[in-house]
């Protein structure tokens, strides 16, 4: 029997009520109920398109909020929300179509205009958009998403200048905010600035996941702010998964410098003048732990002066052989080596930023290591590994004729 009108008016009132309190289920099951009593409501299929997106169900969001935009012509609202939705589902495109309607109905309006920005940068029409984020920031000096973004595209363009006066402005309205510390952290690293990059890089400790999208691991153990201790201190990768390849490149960067245990994937023991445990050996006996990453500032250390780690001069090798490890192919004529078992036999290595071509700076064979358009910030210095250059991966052919 179909709803009376009362009846879907109520359940109106219902739906409210419950997004209001944040059920998004409750309301987006009430609200079916409304649009199919009324099913060329515009308001109530805007509504139910809002809750869907609340849910994180994009692409069931899409069809409500589409026929509410054709409903609703004169409201902008609905236009911004349908546009949101064809941004997350990657149709930016017709997600910038929506947006300049909205901007007709809704002129000078700087939410919108920063929208835009974020579907132009998507499309990589990046002059478009930072003159999209510029009119907003026009608008409104201080909306932090248009900061942030600005950042962000300044950053890709390598105006670090531009794009720190941007997120500092954004931190004086959240000081505290770690992903925009963060941020502002790993653009002063990228420079060289430790000094006043460090500390704001500790925000990451706050992220979970972990800034590179991965879990974050730390032992039953206070943290070690660089005090004295009584018993000892144990240093660890961050990373979930101690034998991943991200763990044991800053295992092999990272552990240097201090009188600790480290914590690492077995493998890698052998490779460490240090003493080192297992991840599921037991912590007794340890006072403190700090990550691996966070040892450059709690040591005071800077890029010019990275504490050396003790190499096996014996072992260096004049071999032809070259050890390849990276996906670029390597120019015609050389010896390649790919096995990592057989790194001790290179006279060279060249690389990427893996676990291989760290072994091979570790054990100081003479090592390459290519960067490509994005890097991470300890490759601000070279001072890592005696024997080692860092070079970018377009300068590979004016390298091969060194190799």
């Amino acid at each position: 029997m179909p709803l009376s009108d009362s009846q879907i008016q109520s359940l109106g009132r219902d739906a409210m009520q419950c997004a209001a309190s944040g059920d998004f289920v409750s309301a987006e099951r009430a609200l079916m109920q409304v649009v199919e009593g009324w099913p060329n409501s515009g308001q109530a299929l805007h509504l139910l398109g809002q809750v869907r997106l609340k849910l994180g169900r994009f692409a069931e969001a899409r069809e409500p909020l589409e026929r509410a935009a054709k409903f609703l012509p004169k409201d902008a609202a609905a236009q911004i929300n349908f546009a949101g939705c064809l941004g997350m589902l990657g149709e930016h495109q017709a997600a910038l179509a929506a947006l300049e309607r909205a901007a007709m109905l809704k002129p000078a309006d700087a939410t919108i205009a920063y929208n835009k920005g974020r579907a132009l940068e998507s499309l990589g029409r990046l002059d478009d958009a930072e003159r999209c984020y510029d009119e907003a920031l026009a608008l409104d000096h201080r909306l932090l998403p248009s900061l942030s973004a600005r950042a962000g595209l300044l950053a890709r363009r390598g105006d670090w200048m531009g794009a720190l006066n941007d997120l500092d402005v954004a931190l004086t309205q959240r000081p505290n905010d770690p992903h925009l510390r963060l941020r502002r952290g790993e653009l002063l690293l990228q420079q060289g600035d430790w000094l006043r990059g460090l500390p704001d890089y500790e925000a990451r400790l706050e992220l979970t996941p972990n800034a590179q999208g991965g879990e974050r691991y730390a032992p039953d153990l206070p943290r070690w702010q660089g005090e004295p201790l009584t018993g000892k201190l144990l240093i660890y990768p961050e990373q979930a998964d101690v034998g991943s390849d991200a763990a044991m490149r800053d295992t092999l960067l990272f552990a240097r410098g201090v009188d600790a245990v480290v914590q690492c994937a077995p493998g890698l023991a052998p490779w460490l003048a240090m003493p080192t445990i297992g991840r599921d050996a037991s912590l007794d006996g340890f006072a403190a732990a700090a990550p691996l990453r966070s040892l450059p500032l709690l040591l005071g250390w800077m890029p010019n002066a990275v504490p050396p780690i003790p190499v096996r001069q014996g072992e260096r090798m004049t071999s032809t052989l070259v050890g390849w490890f990276t996906d670029l192919d390597p120019p015609a004529g050389l010896e390649v080596e790919r096995d990592v078992e057989r790194i001790a036999e290179c006279g060279l290595v060249v690389g990427d930023d893996r676990t291989a071509t760290h072994l091979a700076a570790r054990r100081g064979i003479r090592t390459i290591l290519l960067l490509g358009k994005t890097a991470d910030w300890v490759w601000a210095t070279s001072a890592w590994y005696p024997y080692f250059e860092v070079r970018r991966e377009h300068e590979l052919d004016t390298l091969a004729q060194r190799l």
